[in-house]
Formats: C-alpha cells, structure tokens, sequence
C-alpha cells in the first residue's frame, strides 16, 4: 500500500502559481490519508476562500498523487490557511503586505529585462521583443516597473489614458498593439517625476503584480529601471521564477556594468535567460557598416555568464523613428534589421521557456484555459 511520504514526495511537482513554489514547501497539504484499496484523500490548505485557481489545484493534485504506485483513486478537498498560518507564510516569503489571489495564474512565462546602466535602449527592446512574441503567435503583456524613467506608455502610443477596474476591483491593463500594458505612468500626469522611496515601490509593484488583471498570457515582459536598486530586488522576492535577460551595448564599459545586473540576478537567484546586445554597429545606406559603440561585448558577456546571446541588434533610424511614434517597429517593417534580430531574440526566448499554462500548477501537464471575465468598471484612483 503507498505510504504518506511517498504521495507527499509526488506533490512537489504541483507549483502554486503566484507563490512560485511548490504546496509542500509551502505548507499548504493539510493531510493526507491513504485507506485500502489504495485510495488516498488529501486536503489541500488555500490562501483564500474564493481562490480562483481552486479547480486547477484539484485537478493537479489528483493527477500528481495518482502517479504513485498503488494509488487507485484520489479524493482532494480544501479547507482555508488560517490567519496565523498565513501571518507566517507571509513572514516566510517576505509578504508583509499579503498573499496574492490569483491575479498571476494564467501567466506562463515571466521575464525581467534589465540591465546595468540606462541608455542602452532597454524599454524599446522590451517594447519591440513583446511586439516580435505576439508576432510569433504568442499573448503578451507588458509590466512598465521603470517607475522613475518610465516609456512605455509613450513607445506604444497610449497617451494619456487610464486603466479601469473590473467587478472583481481588478485592474484592467491597457491594449495597445494586442499588447496588455500596464505602467505607473497611467496613474499621474504626464511627464510627471515619480519621487518614490522603496516602501512605496515595494507596494506599487505589488499591486502591479497582484492586482492587475492580467489573465491568459504566455509571456509577460517586465521592463526594470537600470542598475540594482529596490524594484528588482522587490521583483526578485515576488517572483521568484522569473527569468532575466541582460541589454547591454558592444562596448567594454557598458559589458562590465551590465555584468553588476547578472551579479544582483545570481544573489537573489534569478535566472538568466540570455543577453540581447543592442547598438551593435551602424551599416549606411551604400552598405558600408561602422562599429560606433565597439564590437563583441554582449557575446563577451554572454561567454562569460555561460547564457546564450539571444540576438545582436544594429542601429536603426527606424527603431528609433517608431519608438517616437509609438508604434513597434516589428509592426511596421519587418524586413528592417534591427526587426530580424529581435525576432531571433523571441524565437531564443519562445525555445527555451515552457509554454504550458502556468493556471494548470502541474508541471507536466497541460490544462484548459478559461477565459477572463469580461471587463466593467469604474477610473482608477491611485492608492
């Protein structure tokens, strides 16, 4: 007859969504009894009553528990963590603020584009490689958590506009070229500075994050401020799978700065998915190309972390044109070099992640998506 341990050793597979690790680490399987027959009942403890993943949770812990030997049949019921356990996963997460409820459960993949210093083109990269993975076939969104230099709402066109909330008081992200997009410029006047300290970012990502809805994506881009500060350690604490991708410039000094993000990633163990080098040279229109910013870096610092250099994107008037003009450049010409190169870099990113649904918290399988509900709502004020 299987044992306790045994079933509990099968349900490390089953990954909570949002927490980003699995229920056993979490503390979340209440119990688990295993009668003759083989039939074995176990209770699973949530975060929330109204969890909106509970169905998935069900379904992943059946399947995991059946995969032990002698197994015949797996009743799973819930119960609710109480307060106290859940003070103290929120202790053990580093979540004062809470646990989060879903917002994140149809979310496949998450990666952090950063990178050492500002001015090496990130937040078009990030912009046009969201672009070149709809492109592909991919749904997309995009995190704009570059609270002091924030773009993005400029480079896609959006304006002046501002998010809704649904029924649920989830907020609605923007669409701008069959995007999502979400930004702290959407919340103040245009233009306007952000003069923030690290409580007051920790909680606005945190609310980026947790109460956006975001619903059915297979990648969301989070375009991070440059260096090491606060936001992408707060990134690094709630999403602990993440991956991250490094930008940098041909050149030796952007390199070595670049390299201080890949420290900052392997201290609060990020990922690194790969390195995009940008401004990688200027070819005229009679074909004569000259290096301005130097050559090798991004593969130099590629070698050097053992990740791939996913793409080596030239100067472009063009790139530069559209993002003036909020437009993806991948949109407008695809033909365009720097729109090559960024294609390669998402077709990189697109083999190396996995693409099942992160709502289904079984690693190995694939489940249905629901659809998100449909939006109504109210402007959002700024809390």
């Amino acid at each position: 007859m299987p044992t306790r341990e045994q079933i509990l050793e099968a349900l490390k597979v089953v990954i909570d969504p949002e927490l980003r690790r699995d229920i056993v680490e979490l503390g979340m399987v209440r119990s688990i009894q295993v009668s003759d027959g083989g039939i074995a009942d176990v209770t699973v403890s949530l975060t929330t009553p109204g969890c909106p993943i509970r169905s998935h949770f069900q379904t992943s812990v059946s399947s995991a528990a059946r995969g032990v030997a002698g197994v015949t049949h797996v009743n799973v019921a819930f119960d609710v963590l109480s307060d106290t356990e859940k003070a103290g996963l929120q202790q053990k997460l580093g979540r004062p603020g809470g646990l989060p409820e879903g917002a994140l459960a149809q979310v496949a993949n998450i990666t952090c584009v950063g990178s050492g210093k500002g001015g090496v083109g990130k937040s078009s990269l990030t912009v046009n490689l969201a672009a070149a993975l709809r492109a592909e076939g991919k749904r997309v969104g995009v995190l704009d958590a570059d609270v002091w230099g924030y773009s993005i709402p400029r480079m896609l066109g959006l304006g002046g506009e501002r998010p809704r909330v649904n029924g649920e008081r989830k907020i609605l992200p923007l669409d701008a070229h069959g995007l999502k997009v979400m930004s702290i410029g959407f919340f103040i006047k245009e233009d306007e500075a952000v003069v923030w300290r690290g409580p007051m970012l920790h909680k606005a990502l945190t609310q980026f994050l947790e109460d956006v809805h975001w619903g059915e994506l297979d990648h969301l881009l989070i375009d991070l401020p440059p260096g090491t500060g606060d936001v992408s350690m707060t990134l690094a604490q709630l999403l602990p799978e993440a991956k991250f991708v490094i930008v940098t410039t041909p050149q030796e000094t952007a390199q070595k700065v670049a390299r201080r993000s890949a420290q900052m990633a392997d201290k609060v163990s990020l990922e690194i998915a790969g390195v995009i080098e940008n401004m990688s040279g200027f070819t005229t229109p009679d074909g004569a190309r000259y290096p301005i910013f130097g050559e090798g870096g991004g593969q130099a610092l590629a070698d050097e972390l053992d990740v791939p250099l996913l793409a080596r994107v030239p100067l472009t008037m063009a790139l530069r044109e559209q993002s003036d003009a909020g437009v993806p450049l991948i949109e407008v010409d695809a033909s365009d070099p720097a729109s090559q190169a960024i294609r390669q870099a998402a077709r990189g990113l697109i083999a190396m992640m996995p693409m099942q649904p992160i709502e289904l918290p079984v690693m190995q399988q694939v489940a249905e998506p629901t659809g998100p509900p449909l939006p109504v709502g109210m402007s959002l004020p700024m809390a």
